[in-house]
């Protein structure tokens, strides 16, 4: 039997604890093998069972791993303060951060990443470039030389011409990159994926990916934080888009509810779609709108990460989670029949993304609060609750 909590405050205390335990450990190999130039000789070669060009899915897997395990890791990276032993741990991450894209950035490095190999560099470039505007730490730590060349590298997968879907938030995430930081960008990139989106907008918080609906949760995986994100870089560049970006906000509101609703009792979701390998990314939305303090006013703090934990305990514990310390292909363990053909060991680690609320200090309602049910919780433990209706949010 478990042993029991003892009071409140050390429930909320245990759960930050957890998720930097179990943040640690998945993104440990990675950036700790980066910082030392020896990534690809730690980082297996693996791909999915039903992959389409093996050779170039290795190629890319470098770039690939680096930018999702940045971009999950970044709002705690940006953090100052806190317990001893976080900051430490912190302390140690900036120095393994700053050294990984030294040596990603380093053409005589052995861990030197090209991002010049292929369409899905355009993707894997636009989550680096999402980390360093989560974690402007990490631009300012980089000396002139390196800001230059994580600019080019980011620069040159312009000649990609993004799928007629989610990634043309990913050719958009570059260009806000740029903006931010002050150099030029093409507003006509930008301009042309947020126009799009809104014809993709399908009703009740949700948009189709490309021109088809598909129920899956790529809502959560790119498309809300994406928006999210360029919403509050072009909103400091231009009052053009005002009125979009008040819709889009309600639509995110809107889709952390129905996020949370999704998380059961127990901690399993609906395993629909594809990329559900993405593990806890599933629901990279809802934690993305915690870090920013926007959840709408149905969703206590609490309860979010109450919700979150139980995610991030459930998707994380198998034993076939991790082989020799790498996260495997699978939604529960290794289940290499749920990869999907562009997977390969570097894909999973979107999954870090769900450790956003991290970026929150431990004072903070969503970890200083109480434990809370959420949802699923208080309908299947039998407690009246307030039914739910769709918005119309066009």
């Amino acid at each position: 039997m478990a042993q029991k909590v003892k009071s409140k405050k050390d429930a909320v205390l245990n759960d930050r604890q957890f998720w930097i335990q179990q943040m640690d450990k998945m993104v440990r190999p990675v950036l700790q093998n980066l910082a030392n130039d020896s990534l690809r000789i730690a980082m297996p070669k693996v791909t999915s069972v039903h992959v389409d060009n093996k050779e170039h899915r290795i190629k890319v897997q470098y770039v690939e791993v680096l930018g999702r395990v940045l971009s999950g890791i970044a709002p705690w990276l940006q953090l100052e303060g806190g317990a001893a032993d976080e900051v430490a741990l912190r302390k140690q991450y900036r120095e393994w951060a700053l050294s990984g894209l030294k040596n990603a950035l380093d053409s005589n490095a052995k861990d030197f990443m090209n991002f010049d190999i292929g369409g899905q560099q355009l993707v894997d470039a636009s989550y680096v470039a999402l980390a360093v505007v989560r974690a402007p730490w990490l631009w300012e730590n980089l000396d002139k030389k390196n800001q230059t060349l994580l600019m080019k590298s980011i620069v040159t997968t312009r000649k990609f011409k993004p799928v007629f879907s989610n990634w043309l938030l990913f050719s958009a995430m570059n260009e806000a990159f740029l903006a931010k930081f002050g150099y030029d960008w093409d507003p006509m990139r930008v301009d042309y994926a947020l126009q799009q989106m809104e014809q993709w907008y399908t009703g009740d918080g949700m948009y189709t990916d490309g021109t088809s609906f598909a129920f899956d949760y790529y809502n959560s995986y790119v498309i809300h934080p994406y928006l999210a994100a360029l919403s509050d870089i072009i909103g400091e560049k231009t009052n053009a888009y005002k009125d979009m970006f008040e819709k889009i906000k309600k639509r995110n509101e809107r889709y952390a509810i129905i996020q949370e609703r999704l998380i059961n009792a127990d901690g399993t979701y609906p395993a629909t779609g594809r990329s559900i390998i993405y593990r806890g990314a599933a629901f990279h939305h809802l934690a993305d709108i915690a870090l920013r303090k926007a959840l709408p006013k149905q969703l206590s703090a609490e309860q979010v990460r109450c919700a979150l934990t139980a995610v991030i305990r459930k998707t994380l514990e198998s034993p076939t989670t991790y082989k020799n310390g790498w996260l495997t292909i699978g939604l529960y363990g290794e289940q290499p029949e749920l990869g999907d053909f562009y997977n390969n060991q570097g894909s999973p680690y979107i999954a870090s993304n769900i450790f956003l609320p991290l970026g929150l200090p431990a004072s903070d309602p969503f970890w200083a609060n109480p434990p809370a049910k959420w949802s699923a919780q208080k309908i299947w433990s039998g407690e009246n609750f307030k039914n739910d209706h769709s918005e119309n949010l066009k």
